[in-house]
């Protein structure tokens, strides 16, 4: 699988884009601001039929397309597969007479949902905000760990649109109920019994796939940050619900929940099945319904479930320096790469968005013996200089300024 041509049309500052992949890697040079990070970002547009960028559809639109009859932008991707090709496109239109824009997506022409759109194209983007993913908030770490079961097993993704939709509607019954509480008196079980039926069996679902991928991403992400820190260090990377699901014992999962020093046998990890999940899950919520009722706020569940990452026994957020996240989100984002690769049989398309200037000679080494051996890879930089002659000669070279890509001939 790789993306064989690219054409963008009023996309951010690009007033017009037709670009055809020729190498392995294409490597794009450009000063800060002149639309290196949006022909990324047009590409994991298509893969993932959503932006790390852009918050509503508007943004997306080049004011230039101000000056058409009607304004619109335009992604459209030609994706490779041995023989056959598939056209990807995500349009974005005008909504009637307001300031608004609506997104049309298509594939091979006909209009799709945005669900659809997903697992023709897959892609791995790394942009240096990612660095802090270990020391972010748990909402990033999620949010990581969905963007790429999506990608996966778009199975997973519907299950976790209808997940999020119950959470809306439990979340607001609970607040409900809590109004009803303080004017008429307690609240009865009954009006939570379906949305806590329904909480129960998405939810489960949700977990027991994340556990299962992040069981398979594991033990990569601990040979990869054994290699970059030169086996002086050991990763543990571990599923953390918002109650014990019964995945491991309850001394270890108070222990893990605490941040206390532990080692990986004593936490006690058990093979658990949905069916157990279920049961404790719903345990949990009978248990603790007084407390979610004061909250009216829906407090368990995979939408408040952590991912942890610990370093010869400490959890590395709380306790780890910079450079040592640092080194664990690389892990994290390289072991995603063949985890990728392993759960789907096809290598997906690597992005790095200038991440070389915020790593060391090492870590650099590491990233460019992963692109000898990605089946396409985008990276961008603002300096030639961080790549090597040999490098670029066996590389795809772009110059970027104000929107407008320019072919390079020769390493510089």
């Amino acid at each position: 699988m790789y993306l064989s041509r690219l054409h963008l049309e009023h996309f951010r500052n690009y007033r017009e884009l037709d670009l055809c992949f020729s190498a392995p890697v294409t490597l794009v040079q450009g000063r800060n601001g002149q639309g290196k990070t949006n022909l990324l970002e047009a590409v994991y547009y298509l893969a993932t039929s959503k932006s790390r960028h852009v918050r509503t559809e508007r943004e997306a639109v080049d004011r230039a397309a101000a000056d058409e009859p009607i304004p619109y932008a335009g992604i459209r991707g030609e994706v490779v597969r041995g023989t056959e090709s598939t056209t990807l496109e995500i349009l974005f239109t005008l909504r009637g007479d307001s300031l608004n824009y609506t997104k049309q997506v298509r594939v091979n022409g006909a209009p799709r949902r945005s669900m659809d759109l997903i697992g023709h194209l897959r892609a791995v983007l790394f942009l240096p905000e990612d660095l802090t993913l270990v020391a972010g908030s748990p909402s990033e770490r999620r949010r990581y760990v969905d963007v790429a079961l999506c990608q996966i097993d778009r199975g997973y993704c519907q299950t976790l649109s209808r997940y999020q939709k119950v959470v809306t509607q439990r979340n607001s019954l609970l607040k409900q109920l809590q109004e009803q509480e303080q004017t008429d008196g307690p609240a009865t079980a009954a009006q939570l019994a379906f949305w806590n039926e329904q909480l129960v069996e998405l939810g489960t679902q949700v977990l027991a796939r994340r556990h299962t991928y992040l069981a398979a991403l594991a033990p990569i992400a601990r040979r990869v940050h054994a290699e970059l820190s030169q086996q002086q260090e050991s990763l543990e990377l571990l599923y953390l619900p918002s109650f014990n699901s019964g995945l491991y014992s309850e001394q270890g999962y108070r222990r893990l929940r605490e941040g206390e020093e532990m080692e990986a046998d004593e936490l006690g990890r058990m093979e658990v099945d949905a069916a157990t999940i279920g049961q404790r899950f719903r345990e949990r919520l009978e248990v603790r319904r007084g407390v979610e009722l004061r909250a009216g706020s829906s407090l368990y569940g995979p939408h408040r479930d952590e991912l942890v990452f610990l370093v010869n026994g400490w959890n590395l957020r709380t306790y780890g320096s910079r450079g040592q996240q640092r080194t664990g989100a690389l892990a994290l984002k390289l072991a995603e790469l063949q985890a990728m690769a392993e759960a789907t049989g096809e290598k997906p398309i690597l992005l790095l968005d200038d991440v070389m200037s915020e790593l060391d000679v090492q870590r650099r080494a590491a990233l460019l013996d992963v692109l000898a051996d990605v089946r396409q890879g985008i990276v961008t930089t603002t300096d030639w200089g961080q790549f090597s002659a040999e490098f670029q000669e066996g590389a795809q070279l772009l110059q970027i300024e104000a929107g407008v890509a320019t072919p390079v001939q020769g390493s510089l």
